[in-house]
């Protein structure tokens, strides 16, 4: 009998498992709650003035890209070689000129993403050359653990866009990984999805993969894509990253304007001028983006971690991280602007405490600052050389809990329970009430790889820890996942574009414009 109950038991937990990872109607987070902050009103227009100056006294690098001097130029600002200084007065006309909220499209359009104002978007790692999983530990990223992760976030309901760079696919070719990449996002999800940044060539082959799913006219109306621009600081653009970002302006698709800043070695050592860096590095590129193709939407971004002062590794987690976290957020509302930040971070080289701790610490500031667009929100370790299986399970559960948090108190009458303090009355318990029953399903946060059992219930099933949890779970979602439906004759045109551009690039041969 106990046997039969256990196993009863188990199969429970199994099936909530897999209903929670069953995709569906995506539900972006909206903040219903106070976001907190470390700024008053005047420390940020501290800040501003910082930036202002930095951008007119010591200016910034514009690598190899000399179009894009020009356009500064022609706009107002100083030009000397590969340097450009721009007062406030430019910089800001165009600033002004980006959307504070927007949509992003999928194909599924239930999963159409809100972006901006209070909305929280949760996206899944990006950029990893390593993956890493219990059974076989770290190794070289493949194109078939790319597709495994787009099938991952596909299922995982709490991550609300597809990504990008879900981990480099080593075994294919640097040249045209893009165009597997995109092809997987685009067949195996029907998420919202990002562009790929690594070439100028490569955004466009991006831009006119959307045109093929979604339409030319419809991309520019609701941007198909959001896609990284890093600025290589300390205060400088290379022309890989503007000329992707120009490409993304040209069709009006999305930008994610981003700093990749470690305090202490590509910035000062103080959050005031980090944070100044920051500021200024991240407007100059969305200033670039307006001149382009004004109205072009643009996400304010931040990745701010500090360097170790003794061994010179990044840290995550740390209150500095924190304080810079909401300090950006801050910055980004004082323009008016959608913030990129945040994520669930660590040092860690499997998901071990360390992992778990850093992670949760820079995921409570990055919900409670009100970001509006979380990448790295599952699977990152070893500060983002690595795409972890059970890390990207296991961070879909403070997903999970994030998703409550950001609800609030509901105090409406049902909310109060009248009816449950008439039926119980004073000394009884509510485990049997009628509104408590009404609840049951929806009433406090259901865990799905964390066990809440006695140690006895534990010890008895195995003595499992969330590693080897997580382990059988992200297996079984694999094992449950089915593609969505995807119009055959988009998926043939698709198919044909990229067998054209990977001849192309095998070639040596310049791209072509796509005609079908």
């Amino acid at each position: 009998m106990a046997d039969r109950d256990r196993h009863a038991r188990r199969r429970e937990r199994r099936e909530r498992s897999s209903r929670a990872a069953q995709p569906g109607k995506i539900k972006p987070l909206v903040n219903k709650l106070p976001v907190t902050e470390v700024l008053y009103e005047v420390d940020v227009e501290k800040i501003h003035q910082a930036s202002m100056r930095l951008l007119s006294d010591i200016g910034i690098l514009v690598l190899d890209y000399p179009s894009a001097l020009e356009l500064f130029k022609k706009n107002g600002a100083k030009v000397e070689g590969e340097m450009v200084w721009i007062d406030e007065d430019t910089l800001m006309h165009f600033v002004r000129q980006a959307p504070a909220t927007f949509t992003q499209l999928a194909r599924n359009p239930a999963n159409h993403l809100p972006i901006g104002g209070k909305n929280i978007v949760f996206a899944p790692v990006y950029g990893p050359p390593f993956v890493a999983d219990r059974d076989h530990g770290r190794r070289e990223a493949t194109i078939e653990d790319f597709r495994n992760f787009a099938k991952l976030t596909y299922m995982a309901q709490h991550l609300h866009s597809a990504g990008g760079t879900l981990c480099e696919p080593n075994d294919i070719d640097v040249k045209e990984r893009h165009l597997d990449m995109l092809l997987a996002h685009i067949t195996l999800s029907d998420k919202a999805f990002m562009g790929s940044v690594t070439h100028a060539d490569n955004a466009r082959d991006s831009v006119t993969m959307a045109e093929i799913l979604f339409g030319a006219e419809a991309i520019r109306e609701n941007p198909a894509m959001i896609s990284l621009v890093n600025a290589s600081s300390p205060l400088r653009f290379d022309d890989r990253m503007l000329g992707a970002l120009e490409v993304y302006a040209q069709a009006k698709q999305g930008v994610i304007v981003t700093p990749f800043i470690i305090a202490g070695a590509m910035s000062p050592s103080t959050l005031a001028a980090t944070l100044a860096q920051q500021n200024a590095e991240a407007l100059f590129g969305i200033a670039f983006a307006q001149m382009i193709n004004p109205g072009t939407p643009c996400i304010y971004g931040s990745f701010l971690a500090n360097i170790d002062m003794r061994s010179g590794a990044p840290c995550f987690g740390t209150p500095d991280n924190a304080l810079a976290l909401y300090a950006g957020a801050q910055m980004a509302r004082h323009y008016h602007l959608p913030y990129r930040s945040g994520g669930n971070f660590t040092a860690s080289r499997i998901p071990d405490a360390q992992a778990g701790y850093e992670s949760a610490s820079t995921m409570w500031p990055t919900v409670q600052a009100g970001v509006n667009f979380v990448l790295h929100a599952a699977g990152w370790l070893e500060g983002g050389l690595i795409s972890g299986y059970e890390k990207f399970v296991l961070d879909l559960e403070l997903c999970g809990m994030m998703a409550k948090y950001v609800e609030g108190i509901g105090l409406s009458e049902e909310e109060f329970a009248w009816d449950a303090f008439k039926e119980v009355g004073p000394g009884n318990h509510f485990l049997g009430s009628a509104h408590t029953m009404r609840h049951y399903e929806t009433a406090f946060y259901q865990h799905t790889v964390f066990n809440m059992d006695n140690y006895e219930k534990w010890a008895e099933e195995g003595s499992p820890d969330s590693y080897e949890k997580a382990n059988a779970l992200w297996k079984r979602m694999l094992r449950n996942y089915e593609a969505p439906p995807l119009d055959e004759a988009i998926a043939e045109e698709l198919n044909a574009f990229v067998d054209h551009r990977r001849a192309e690039i095998r070639a040596g041969q310049p791209r072509s414009e796509w005609k079908k």
